[in-house]
């Protein structure tokens, strides 16, 4: 007998498989894996959505800053944005910085010294915690809860049907019926390129969770149907979005009224970011008080006329990052209509119109430091000029609860006070 370390066992080889059979026992696992999550209770489901959809939303970041308000601000590197989840952004080269900006941009340097004295300058809360480093891009981080108030995953961070003012439908019963109301200024009839204004700074009261107050610029494209484009800045107080009661910067894109595209912040892919120190959905500190300090923010959205992207500019100087002009159908081209104004949620609870304030909770004819205000109110041409609105309409649905006043001098431009209180004795 052969010595045993010499010796060689028998390899038996494993029967091979065929590829169909292969095929059927992978198909077997997928089945198998959809029903046991379609199994899953409907708690344990929703804890799974939720868990995949801050994966999501929420970017690995360079650096993660502490607010004073209790947000998160995560540093995120510029091309690892949620932007770049779009499938038709997979290879998209970054564009950092507008092709052209608007001839006749508002210049501060010749405001007069009065109106200097009477409004102020802003920054952002988590400011005075740290900055983002350069390369990486401020983003508010999202937080479970914040997607547990919404009323579902998928509607995390949209707006819902109704929260265009259309100034020719001031029908009681559509306003009833849409529980938002509005005051606004808008022009029509022509082809626009952007807007500007600049926005008084307030803290409205909210009186309902799932009520929301904001002011804001809307340029839009196409019907008030289901083909409704809309790109949106401005401020805003949503409890139900943000979990507080905080002023905060915001926008807005959508290209199907509101349906199943576009979203607030950077809240799904779409718009792309490039500046590192303003955070959207970040807190707006200081605001105005009440026969006190007054604090206002500039926005200006524009369409740069070489690449036809849709850029927005906050204050003289940060240019924030821009809408790719290949989300839009209508606004591919221009807007045809540019609102300017505010907007509430009414809820009516307990049958009675809501007491959540529109600007400063004040209405219009109280005037300065009282009411708030847009000032220097433009739109821009078809030749990338900033230019005074022509035929300046206002609407309200009921202006016994939200009214709006305009006019128009030499520091000012075109301007209007707007708001009020909800409820009143007038208003119920």
């Amino acid at each position: 007998m052969a010595p045993l370390k010499n010796r060689r066992c028998p390899m038996r080889r494993a029967p091979s498989l065929s590829r169909s059979t292969l095929s059927l026992v992978f198909w077997f696992w997928v089945s198998l894996s959809l029903t046991c999550a379609a199994r899953l209770p409907p708690v344990s489901r929703q804890k799974l959505e939720v868990r995949k959809h801050l994966k999501r939303l929420n970017k690995p970041a360079v650096h993660s800053i502490q607010s004073p308000d209790g947000d998160i601000i995560d540093c995120v590197h510029i091309s690892h944005q949620p932007a770049f989840d779009h499938p038709f952004l997979k290879n998209h080269t970054i564009q950092m910085r507008p092709s052209y900006h608007p001839e006749g941009l508002f210049d501060v340097s010749k405001v007069a010294e009065k109106l200097r004295e009477r409004t102020n300058l802003h920054t952002q809360l988590w400011h005075s915690s740290g900055r983002c480093p350069d390369g990486s891009i401020p983003i508010r981080r999202t937080r479970k809860d914040d997607i547990l108030r919404a009323s579902s995953v998928k509607r995390f961070g949209r707006k819902n049907h109704s929260s265009i003012p259309q100034p020719r439908s001031a029908d009681p019963d559509l306003v009833n019926e849409s529980g938002h109301q509005h005051a606004i200024a808008y022009v029509e009839g022509d082809k626009y390129y952007g807007a500007k204004a600049t926005i008084n700074v307030w803290e409205p009261q909210i009186q309902q969770p799932n009520e929301f107050s904001l002011s804001q610029i809307w340029l839009l494209g196409g019907s008030f149907g289901e083909d409704l484009n809309s790109i949106e800045a401005g401020w805003q107080v949503s409890p139900d979005l943000y979990g507080d009661n905080n002023t905060r910067l915001f926008t807005y894109w959508t290209s199907d009224a509101y349906q199943a595209t576009g979203c607030y912040n950077l809240l799904c892919s779409g718009f792309i970011q490039i500046n590192s120190d303003i955070a959207m959905g970040a807190s707006i500190s200081p605001v105005s008080a009440y026969r006190n300090s007054q604090y206002d923010i500039s926005i200006l959205v524009w369409k740069d006329p070489k690449e036809g992207n849709w850029w927005l500019q906050f204050g003289n100087n940060n240019v924030l990052g821009y809408w790719p002009a290949f989300l839009f159908s209508y606004l591919a081209d221009s807007a045809s209509m540019i609102e300017w104004g505010g907007e509430v949620v009414n809820s009516e609870p307990n049958g009675e119109h809501t007491s959540t304030q529109m600007g400063s909770g004040r209405f219009p004819d109280e005037g300065f430091a009282k009411a708030s205000y847009f000032r220097n109110i433009q739109v821009v041409d078809g030749s990338n000029n900033l230019k005074a609105p022509k035929g300046m309409g206002t609407f309200t649905e009921q202006s016994n609860c939200y009214d709006i006043q305009a006019g128009s001098n030499g520091d000012w431009g075109h301007y209007f006070y707007y708001g009020g209180p909800g409820r009143n004795e007038n208003c119920s």
